[in-house]
């Protein structure tokens, strides 16, 4: 598509977060919505998640943005209608300590208060939803029956199709490389392919939203930190309905992908950065992992595996809000491992700032600013 000489709003990024709010926007009757992404639509960090969606969390913020998304996921073959292979398969959270119990009763305790059916599992109950588990260390689990795993890539198609229905623009292989401001306002977006007078920027940007915003003066303290993936072979008896799975203590993770297991762990070694080419330093780490919590699975042999890049802010949540310091810049970015599950709820949310409208939920706690005024804010239930 050809780069439109103007736009009543341009959206910077062109991931779940930018194709869910140039859905919302469109669909709200926004005429003139601009999105623009430096590769291809999900390229990014979307395109390397693990797919997981959940409302499993230590926080009510983010129990809500995840109880409403989970709602759009489940409905999304309707609204905006794109199949994402669905799989409410449950999130299952190991426990190994006293402590790790307790904060997780906390969360539950919350989440039900939220309409959310999770609950406290003793260890034979984890392990008849995950019988590939080693019983060996855990003391309890945590089972959130509403949640699962979906394709983040049939997401983004799915808002990128029905915005562009609604008359939305989206111009891919197109990098920005400036804002021009007068004063505190927004004028025009310069890119690579030319530039775009507009008065309005929505950074959906993730992992490279700091020197985004840094263009108009607006700090958004986002990380960008490598976290790798491996998809095993074919492994025989897999339930169908395994839970998405996480040992709490070492992070690693696994979900049915296909006949296999996708399987992740964060890497306590990695440095901050852009790298996406994978490494073999975390493998004895993963394999360690694998050989405590489900030691059958290291006979299994690896199909394919990746790189992606977490977006991670210095309390591990996200930033969404408006900036102070320019007229309508408006941000959602640093979701921290957690931003694709909330997708749905962040287009909402950005749609209803834009139209200076109250969302669904009070978003003030995650405005940027937080870091100087109230400090930072506490979710535990990540990995």
């Amino acid at each position: 598509m050809m780069l439109p000489d103007k736009a009543g709003v341009v959206i910077v990024g062109g991931g779940v977060m930018g194709t869910s709010i140039a859905f919302h926007l469109a669909e709200a009757g926004v005429t003139d919505v601009l999105l623009l992404e430096q590769n291809e639509l999900g390229s990014g960090s979307t395109s390397k998640a693990a797919g997981g969606i959940r409302a499993n969390f230590s926080d009510e913020l983010n129990i809500a943005l995840g109880a409403r998304s989970l709602e759009a996921f489940a409905r999304f073959g309707e609204r905006p209608g794109q199949e994402i292979d669905l799989h409410r398969v449950g999130y299952l959270f190991l426990l190994s300590t006293a402590e790790q119990v307790e904060l997780f009763e906390e969360s539950t305790r919350l989440q039900n208060a939220a309409g959310q059916p999770t609950r406290m599992l003793d260890v034979a109950e984890a392990v008849r939803l995950a019988p590939i588990l080693s019983p060996d260390g855990l003391v309890a689990a945590c089972f959130s029956p509403n949640d699962g795993h979906c394709t983040p890539e049939s997401v983004v198609l799915g808002y990128a199709t029905a915005a562009r229905k609604l008359g939305a623009k989206l111009v891919t292989n197109c990098e920005v490389t400036g804002i021009d401001a007068v004063g505190n306002e927004i004028r025009a977006v310069r890119t690579t392919r030319g530039t775009v007078a507009t008065s309005t920027v929505i950074c959906a940007a993730g992992a490279w939203s700091a020197p985004l915003a840094a263009m108009v003066g607006v700090d958004l303290p986002v990380t960008p930190l490598r976290r790798q993936i491996v998809v095993t072979e074919a492994i025989p008896g897999l339930p169908r309905d395994m839970p998405m799975t996480i040992d709490f203590s070492s992070t690693f993770y696994f979900h049915g992908e296909g006949p296999g297991l996708l399987v992740g762990m964060s890497d306590p070694e990695e440095e901050p950065g852009f790298l996406l080419n994978r490494s073999d330093s975390w493998l004895p780490r993963l394999t360690a992992a694998m050989e405590q919590r489900a030691p059958s699975l290291l006979d299994a042999g690896l199909a394919s595996g990746w790189a992606g890049l977490y977006e991670n802010t210095p309390d591990h949540n996200a930033l969404i809000g408006e900036a102070t310091t320019v007229s309508r810049f408006l941000y959602a970015t640093g979701f921290s491992g957690h931003g694709f599950l909330q997708g749905p709820a962040i287009g909402e949310i950005l749609r209803d700032l834009y139209l200076t409208r109250r969302p669904f939920v009070d978003i003030s706690p995650l405005d940027a600013n937080r870091f100087q005024t109230s400090g930072l804010r506490a979710e535990q239930n990540i990995v």
